[in-house]
């Protein structure tokens, strides 16, 4: 199982981006699905997560400013995210919790892309 992210680079304040992280291999159903970030000398924390149902969760730090997506038929989670502040700039990691074709429940990282927010 891999999850590929995409859509990081640098980016005014104020402005917008949109990541993207697609699973691929022997997965039998994905259930939640979330974005992560890890700033420079801190610890890694969710940003926003979403079930297989659709609900989602953010931290109160992006409320209002990004939305998180999924798209089942494709495996992919989105996360659009606008008004980008410059305390916004990490690394951000998509994650999953899936079921694989053989029947074990796993959890799988993406390789983590880089937002900078700088003017």
């Amino acid at each position: 199982v891999q999850l590929q992210a995409s859509g990081g680079g640098l980016v005014q304040p104020g402005g917008s981006l949109r990541l993207s992280c697609a699973a691929s291999g022997s997965i039998f159903s994905i259930n939640a699905m979330g974005w992560y970030r890890q700033a420079p000398g801190k610890q890694r924390e969710l940003v926003a997560a979403i079930s297989s149902g659709g609900s989602t969760n953010y931290t109160d730090s992006v409320k209002g400013r990004f939305t998180i997506s999924r798209d089942n038929a494709k495996n992919t989670v989105y996360l659009q995210m606008n008004s980008l502040k410059p305390e916004d700039t990490a690394v951000y990691y998509c994650n999953a919790v899936l079921t694989t074709t053989w029947g074990a429940e796993i959890g799988s990282w993406g390789q983590g892309t880089l937002v900078t927010v700088s003017s």
